[in-house]
């Protein structure tokens, strides 16, 4: 088979809806998307971003895989535990969707690199834990002119927002008003079920295809929430 009847047979049931179409896939297939962290949130993100066809897919996480991963990080197995999370991601990855390139980042998104590995990429994913590296995210984007679709877990709760992009940009700063004060508050508890990554994730996952097809209304100014022990879910303006 050739790659246009190869590329139809993978992204048939995507590529049928108007939202997407053929135009749409090209434009998947040209994207670089740039996802920061490979845990729990960027499992998912990872998984539906490659077999979406995104072009180019970067993994930044200086994290090695560990047992307590596994129930929520589906991305990993036993087999793995001790190795670097973002090769074992590319490798699990590249079994799903050999068309798709990847990029490994083995260590930590800091001041120093920021800049240079954000300016590769077209929209950068937050699937970090860390206020810290939020707001650096968050500064590098608005300097680099860069979409940050933003996503953050706790217990059985979960948020998702798009930053620095829209007709009147929002920052993570306009969320979190005191770098300070947040910086110095009580770390949130660890305690999460897996679920909770699994739907933040791919609602993060589904604000890249949007941004990148040009579809629907993606979350710019705009703090989505959902608690899955009620199902209850809201939409906030986020105000500067």
């Amino acid at each position: 088979m050739n790659n246009e009847t190869t590329d139809f047979l993978r992204y048939e049931r995507q590529t049928m809806l108007p939202e997407i179409g053929t135009e749409g896939q090209k434009k998947l297939q040209k994207a670089r998307v740039l996802i920061v962290g490979t845990g729990g949130l960027g499992s998912p993100i990872a998984l539906y971003l490659t077999g979406a066809g995104v072009g180019i897919l970067g993994l930044i996480d200086d994290d090695t895989v560990s047992l307590n991963n596994l129930h929520r990080q589906v991305l990993y197995t036993e087999a793995e535990v001790g190795r670097k999370k973002t090769e074992q991601a590319a490798e699990r990855l590249r079994s799903l969707n050999s068309e798709v390139q990847f990029r490994t980042y083995s260590c930590r998104l800091t001041k120093e690199n920021a800049a240079s590995i954000i300016t590769e990429y077209d929209i950068i994913v937050d699937a970090c834990d860390n206020f810290s590296t939020r707001f650096l995210l968050s500064d590098t984007c608005a300097a680099l002119n860069k979409p940050y679709v933003y996503g953050a877990i706790q217990g059985f709760c979960g948020q998702v927002s798009v930053f620095c992009c829209g007709e009147q940009p929002r920052t993570y700063r306009d969320l979190y008003t005191d770098e300070e004060a947040t910086l110095h508050m009580p770390p949130p508890h660890k305690g999460v079920v897996g679920m909770t990554p699994a739907v933040v994730g791919c609602v993060q996952a589904h604000e890249v295809m949007k941004l990148i097809c040009g579809y629907g209304e993606p979350l710019c100014g705009r703090l989505w929430t959902i608690d899955l022990r009620t199902m209850q879910s809201y939409t906030l303006v986020i105000d500067n």
